[in-house]
């Protein structure tokens, strides 16, 4: 069944070794014991676990980023009305 023909392709290619190294990092902070290559042993629920937590941590990510981007136009609008 694996055949290691993986649909999952970065939206940005320049971005894929980045949320690999990321992908690493958040197995850590989890205690899954992820490897290089074959990860068979792990559970469906550890590796769920990991693309959860990814998404969990990128969204909290943009939601900050666009927060920031949000106060400084409205101070920016505020400023000009004065």
């Amino acid at each position: 069944m694996a055949n290691n023909t993986s649909s999952n392709k970065a939206a940005v290619p320049e971005a894929k070794s980045a949320l690999n190294r990321f992908k690493y990092e958040v197995a850590s902070e989890l205690g899954v014991p992820l490897t290089d290559g074959y990860n068979g042993n792990l559970t469906s629920r550890q590796n769920g676990s990991v693309g959860g937590y990814m998404v969990k941590k990128m969204i909290e990510a943009q939601e900050r980023q666009m927060s920031s981007g949000m106060n400084s136009q409205m101070t920016s609008g505020m400023n000009s009305q004065m």
